[in-house]
Order: C-alpha cells, then sequence, then structure tokens
C-alpha cells in the first residue's frame, strides 16, 4: 500500500485550493493527503538517525506554496522554519499569499475578504470558505501559542546554487520536499539541461547532516545524483516520489 502514515481518509475540505488558500489557473494544487505522507516519511528518516528536533523545511520550486502553508496547519509542531523559492514570479506572488495565512494578519485579512464575499454574494461556496477560515484560525490559535514559525520566500532558480545558499546559509535546511515541473501545467525555466541533477547539486550547499529530500516527479525524469542515496520511492497515481539523503 503506497500510503504508511496518511493510510485514513480524512475530509480536507478545509485545505481544499481555491478556498481559504489561494489558487491560479497554471499553479496546480498538491494534493494535501499526500504531501501529509511524504513528509512524515521524510520525519521518520530522520528519526531513524535520531534526529527528532523539528525540521527546517524547504521547497526550491515552490510553485504558490499550497502544500507548505497546508503542512504547516497540520504538522506545525514538526516544523521549526518553512523556505521557499521559485524562479517564476507570478508563483512566488501566489506563493506569499498563502504562506501569509500562517500568520494572524494574513488570516484575519482572508477572513475579511470571504466574509464581504458572502454578505455581497450571497453565495453558499462563500459562507463555506468563511467557516473553513475561522477553523482555521482556531487551529492558528493553537499553534501560536506554542509559536510562530519563521517564514521566508526568494526569487531564484532551483540549479542557482549560489543564490540559494546566499538566500539560506550553508547546512540550514533538513527537509526537502519538492513538486518539479513536469506537465502541460509547468515547464522547467532557466538552465534546462539535466534539471534535476542540477537542483541536487545545488541543494547539496544547504543541506544539514541527515537532511532528507523528497523529490515528487513523472516517470519520464530521474531523481539521481552520485552524492545521494535513494532510501524510498513510491507512486501515487502520475506522480513518482523518491526519497534521497546525501553525504554533505
Amino acid at each position: 500500500m503506497p500510503y504508511l502514515f496518511a493510510t485514513e481518509h480524512h475530509n480536507d475540505a478545509d485545505y481544499a485550493a481555491g478556498r481559504v488558500f489561494y489558487s491560479l489557473p497554471g499553479h496546480p494544487a498538491f494534493p494535501v493527503r499526500l504531501a501529509g505522507e511524504i513528509f512524515r516519511r521524510c520525519l521518520a528518516l530522520r528519526e531513524a538517525d535520531n534526529l527528532t528536533a523539528p525540521c527546517a523545511l524547504y521547497d526550491p520550486c515552490c510553485g504558490g506554496a499550497y502544500h507548505l502553508a497546508t503542512l504547516a496547519y497540520l504538522h506545525g509542531e514538526r516544523i521549526a522554519s518553512i523556505a521557499a523559492s521559485d524562479i517564476d514570479a507570478d508563483a512566488l506572488a501566489l506563493a506569499r499569499r498563502n504562506l501569509d495565512l500562517l500568520t494572524w494578519s494574513g488570516l484575519d485579512r482572508r477572513i475579511a475578504e470571504l466574509a464581504r464575499l458572502w454578505a455581497d454574494c450571497g453565495k453558499r461556496s462563500h459562507e463555506e470558505a468563511l467557516e473553513s477560515a475561522e477553523r482555521l484560525r482556531e487551529r492558528l490559535l493553537a499553534s501560536t501559542e506554542r509559536r510562530a514559525i519563521p517564514v521566508s520566500l526568494f526569487q531564484a532558480d532551483a540549479a542557482d546554487g549560489a543564490r540559494v545558499l546566499g538566500e539560506l546559509g550553508a547546512q540550514s535546511v533538513d527537509v526537502v520536499i519538492t513538486d518539479v515541473p513536469y506537465n502541460r501545467l509547468s515547464a522547467w525555466q532557466g538552465n534546462v539541461a539535466d534539471p534535476l541533477w542540477r537542483m541536487l547539486e545545488a541543494l547539496r550547499l544547504v543541506l544539514a547532516p541527515g537532511a532528507v529530500v523528497a523529490i515528487a516527479s513523472d516517470k519520464g525524469q530521474k531523481a539521481e545524483h552520485e552524492a545521494y542515496q535513494r532510501v524510498d520511492r513510491f507512486q501515487i497515481g502520475k506522480r513518482r516520489i523518491v526519497l534521497l539523503k546525501c553525504d554533505v
């Protein structure tokens, strides 16, 4: 069975893209259940190395950062910080709006926006979105009583190691989860020769000891690099997920 941790189906309607979290055409949302499964597999691999502290999470191809925002709500106690980057300025603008929902001010702005839509249009979908936003506010209250999650966002080619290192610093990342471009809705930009290898090479500069890199792609792309060891692999639908560790 592909799912080892997210074995039960839950109602994730509160986290649906376009409901409270923002979405745009051309920026597909990553499935909530699959994101949770990948994250928990990464944590299990770290725990096998006695690494149990909350992790610094990074996505070098973040798109709209929808999955990072949902992971923060669902597993925030296991996340020390979130970093996100993308080469696409429009994707980063969307990511900024979604990651802003991890803050009181950002979520309150979204609640006010949904309340206006409900008052002006009276659509049941707006009312449901407002109800979801209020439930997210309760979750945010519970999580921020412990601590807020620091977030950084920057524009970069995923293959530009110097840029990524300059933004994040050496040995700063514990877990990478990224859904790389692979279909008609998204494509690699910038230096496209061996993009996955180049991304993995760039990541070597920022990975902490024991870090885990999880890459979702189609079967036409191979997440391989001579400095990395594949430690897990599974497939859900058309997505192939590979988990790697590197001697950094």
